[in-house]
């Protein structure tokens, strides 16, 4: 099954609450879900894999995003910001979302691989 669903990403360095998580460092990620098809979508389950820079691995899973399992419309987007704290200033996420249509077909969106990096950290 082919919906086509865009997904973007814009990723932020929070250094402010790098202290209040043991050192850990923070970043907040926003993802932008745009349902490019003639459909109403709802995102029903969330699954991420992130990396760490020494290749610790975590998976993160469960329903919906935020609390919500949001219903998309056609032609329109969805956005929401979440986090992720990581043991060093550099890692990756990637995973996809598990979407349902009306009648209930369950499909998949792979969300690419994208970086978390403190600023000037990598040369």
């Amino acid at each position: 099954m082919d919906i086509p669903i865009a997904i973007s990403v814009v990723t932020q360095y929070l250094p402010e609450h790098e202290n209040a998580n043991n050192g850990k460092f923070m970043f907040a990620y926003q993802i932008s879900i745009h349902n490019k098809s003639t459909v109403p979508v709802t995102l029903m389950n969330r699954y991420w894999l992130v990396t760490d820079g020494n290749g610790k691995q975590t998976e993160v899973k469960g329903p919906g995003v935020i609390g919500q399992q949001p219903n998309i419309k056609p032609n329109a987007t969805f956005t929401y910001t979440s986090g992720v704290a990581l043991d060093t200033p550099v890692g990756t996420m990637q995973g996809k979302y598990e979407m349902a249509l009306q009648d209930q077909t369950m499909f998949n969106t792979n969300i690419d691989v994208f970086s978390l990096s403190v600023p000037k950290s990598i040369h």
